[in-house]
C-alpha cells in the first residue's frame, strides 16, 4: 500500500511539474522581457511568472532540472537581450525563443550628409544603445577602430543599422559603419574612371562629401561630380558653400556672409584652390560611386532650380550662368510670374560668383 501510495503521489507530482511546461500563463497581452547577461535560470523563470507568461516558475524549474541535468544554475543556453513575447504560448515554446535568441531589434538611421558630430549625437541619444564612447575624442574612436591616422569625418557609411537593445554598444555600430564605408570606398576606387584628378581614395572621399551635400536628386550626382572634376582639372576654386559652413563650425547661424567667404581657413574653397583637407560630411554609397565615375560634361557652373525638385541648371560658361542667376534674382524680386522658368539661388558650390 505504501508503495502504491508513493507511486500515485509520484505520478501526480510529475503531472503537476509536467503541466508547468505546457500550460500557458494567464497573460493576455504581449509582454516585453529583458534578459541580462549571465542571468540564472531561476531569475528568468521568476520574471516570466511575474509577467504571467508561465504558471509556476518553481515547477517549471524542476521540470527543466529533471529533463536537463547539469543545467540547474545557469539558464540553458538562454541568450541575453530584449524579447517581445506573445501571450498564450506554452512555457517551453517561450524558452525556445529565449534559447534561439529571437530578440527584438531596434534600428538607428545615420543620414547621408550628416557630419560625424551629428552621427555621434544620434548614437548618444538612441534609447537602448549602450554608450561607451561618450568621453572619447574622435581621434580615440578612430584608434579603437584600428585607424588612428585617419580623420573620422566621412569615414562612416550612412545607413540604417539594427541592434539588440541593452547589449549593443555605440562603438559596435561605429565599427559596422566604418567597415561598410571602407568596403564601399575600396570597391569604388578599384573601379574608378581613369585619369581622375585624385592622388588617393581619401581625396575622392573628400569630394564625394561635397557632392553629397550639393545634390538633392540622385540622378544629378554624377553630373555634379563632373562639374567639380572639370574645375579641379582647370585649377579653378570649387567655391563650395558647404565647405565654408563646415569651416565656420558651431558658429554657423544659417547664413553665410561676405566676411565668411573671405575668411581664409583650410575648408574655405572660396579662398583656396583644391580639395578641403578632409571630408565635410558622411557621403553615401551613391555619392562615392558618382564621384569616381563622374558624368562627362562641359559644365563648370550650376545653380538650383526653384521648383522644389532639388534639381539644378548647369552652365558651361560664366555668361550663361550669370543669366540663370539673374533670372533667379528676378524671381526673388517678384519680377517673374508664377510658373515661369527660374533658378534658385546659386548652388552652394561651383557657382563662380556670389
Amino acid at each position: 500500500m505504501l508503495l502504491l501510495a508513493a507511486a500515485v503521489v509520484a505520478v501526480l507530482a510529475w503531472k503537476t511539474v509536467n503541466s508547468a511546461a505546457v500550460i500557458p500563463g494567464k497573460a493576455t497581452e504581449v509582454r516585453d522581457l529583458t534578459v541580462p547577461q549571465g542571468a540564472s535560470l531561476r531569475a528568468v523563470l521568476r520574471e516570466l511568472q511575474q509577467q504571467q507568461l508561465i504558471g509556476d516558475a518553481r515547477y517549471l524549474e524542476w521540470y527543466l532540472r529533471f529533463r536537463e541535468p547539469g543545467k540547474a544554475a545557469v539558464a540553458p543556453g538562454i541568450k541575453a537581450g530584449h524579447y517581445r513575447i506573445a501571450p498564450g504560448q506554452q512555457p517551453l515554446t517561450i524558452l525556445r525563443q529565449l534559447v534561439e535568441g529571437r530578440i527584438v531589434l531596434e534600428h538607428i538611421t545615420i543620414v547621408e550628409g550628416w557630419t560625424f558630430a551629428q552621427m555621434r549625437g544620434a548614437l548618444l541619444r538612441k534609447t537602448g544603445l549602450a554608450t561607451v564612447t561618450r568621453n572619447l575624442s574622435d581621434t580615440q574612436i578612430m584608434a579603437e577602430l584600428g585607424a588612428p591616422d585617419l580623420p573620422a569625418e566621412g569615414r562612416f557609411a550612412p545607413d540604417t543599422y539594427a541592434f539588440a537593445p541593452g547589449t549593443t554598444t555605440d562603438m559596435q555600430i561605429l565599427r559596422l559603419a566604418f567597415d561598410a564605408q571602407q568596403r564601399t570606398l575600396r570597391k569604388a576606387w578599384d573601379s574608378r574612371q581613369p585619369d581622375l584628378p585624385f592622388a588617393s581614395a581619401a581625396e575622392a572621399l573628400a569630394l564625394a562629401s561635397i557632392v553629397e551635400k550639393e545634390t538633392g536628386l540622385a540622378s544629378e550626382r554624377a553630373r555634379v561630380a563632373g562639374v567639380y572634376i572639370n574645375r579641379l582639372r582647370k585649377g579653378m576654386r570649387l567655391q563650395s558653400d558647404p565647405t565654408v559652413i563646415y569651416g565656420i563650425g558651431p558658429r554657423y547661424d544659417g547664413n553665410i556672409r561676405k566676411r565668411d567667404l573671405l575668411a581664409d581657413n583650410p575648408y574655405n574653397t572660396y579662398t583656396r584652390t583644391g580639395l578641403p583637407p578632409t571630408p565635410i560630411a558622411l557621403p553615401g554609397h551613391d555619392a562615392i560611386v558618382a564621384t569616381l565615375n563622374p558624368e562627362k560634361t562641359d559644365a563648370l557652373f550650376f545653380v538650383a532650380i526653384g521648383d522644389g525638385s532639388g534639381g539644378h541648371y548647369f552652365s558651361a560658361t560664366f555668361a550663361e550662368h550669370n543669366r540663370a542667376l539673374q533670372r533667379y534674382l528676378g524671381r526673388l524680386r517678384g519680377d517673374l510670374p508664377t510658373g515661369a522658368p527660374t533658378v534658385a539661388r546659386p548652388a552652394e558650390s561651383a557657382t563662380g560668383t556670389r
